[in-house]
């Protein structure tokens, strides 16, 4: 284990915020932010996600501003925003803060991070850096799932309905179930680890890091991922379409897990191959909400090193 990061007596902290994260106003954010900081006589940079910004790019400048002046770099947003900026202080060892916006909050929750502004800010201002653990595909971090197939498509056509409907959970469900009727492949895919190799045919693989979204859904082996130094994979038998949203129903109820027609198992690394040995196939892949392509074979594996979250020592995760 590497040693934490130093903070300042008054660290800093450098936040990018997203102002199209969650329900609320991101003016009042943006307000709580500040007035938080000034009571505490913590300095802030703020930084805001906005047209001509690239989140990559302000992501860096934050955590090497961060590294710089033993301060914290802060993710103010959803899970696109949380993932850029963890993806930067992990591979760089900066400490790292959240302020969570989004719609479900799964990192932040299974951390004991609070959803109001002012909760999540004392959170954040009276914490100090511990370890928690980290996936990656192809070296590229997740905190909460890593996909391909049918729910990564899932994920990019939700956006459109939140762009319309709003940011709720009933239209990430409505989203799912439009996905469904128009139809979906199966791959088959070779799965390497630990010297064996099996073989599976799935409409999508998902690869989870957060014990929290597991339990809701009903599957045992987020308790590996709980227990810390795993990952845990669900891959779906060839199903069809009304088959598909039985599955889904099930997930919704919390029972997931007992269905025939899911295998789950837990791991520490594997690697993903399209039939064929097509080695050159890019593929669609979502990291935490935001889908990028990437090319064949998918390495997924937990972080071997810790993302220094800074969060209150005992901080309670939430149950499902």
């Amino acid at each position: 284990m590497p040693p934490a990061p130093t903070l300042a007596p008054d660290a800093p902290l450098f936040v990018v915020l997203n102002r199209g994260s969650g329900r609320g106003s991101a003016d009042e954010a943006r307000q709580a932010i500040e007035a938080a900081c000034r009571a505490a006589g913590r300095p802030l940079t703020l930084r805001t996600i906005g047209r001509g910004h690239r989140l990559p790019d302000l992501a860096r400048e934050a955590v090497n501003a961060a590294l710089a002046q033993g301060g914290i770099a802060v993710a103010a947003g959803g899970d696109g925003t949380i993932n850029a900026v963890a993806h930067a202080a992990l591979r760089a060892g900066c400490a790292f803060g959240v302020l969570p916006q989004g719609t479900f909050n799964y990192f932040s929750r299974v951390h004991g991070i609070p959803a109001p502004i002012e909760e999540s800010l004392q959170s954040l201002l009276t914490g100090t850096p511990q370890p928690v653990q980290a996936g990656e595909v192809n070296d590229r971090a997740f905190l909460v799932n890593a996909s391909l197939g049918l729910y990564a498509r899932m994920l990019e056509e939700r956006e459109g309905f939140k762009a319309r409907f709003g940011r709720r959970r009933w239209v990430a469900f409505g989203a799912a179930l439009a996905t469904l009727l128009k139809g979906f492949r199966t791959w088959t895919l070779t799965v390497s680890a630990g010297g064996g190799t099996q073989v599976l045919r799935t409409p999508t693989l998902f690869v989870g890091n957060n014990a929290l979204q597991f339990e809701q859904v009903g599957v045992e082996e987020g308790q590996a991922v709980e227990e810390g130094g795993a990952l845990a994979a669900i891959a779906l038998e060839p199903l069809g379409r009304l088959a598909m949203i039985w599955l889904v129903l099930r997930a919704a109820a919390g029972k997931l897990g007992s269905a025939s027609k899911v295998r789950s198992f837990a791991f520490r690394e594997i690697e993903i191959q399209a039939a064929g040995g097509q080695s050159r196939r890019r593929v669609r892949v979502a990291t935490d909400g935001e889908v990028q392509w990437m090319d064949m074979p998918l390495r997924f594996r937990v972080s071997p090193r810790p993302l220094w979250l800074v969060k209150p020592r005992g901080a309670q995760p939430e149950r499902a």
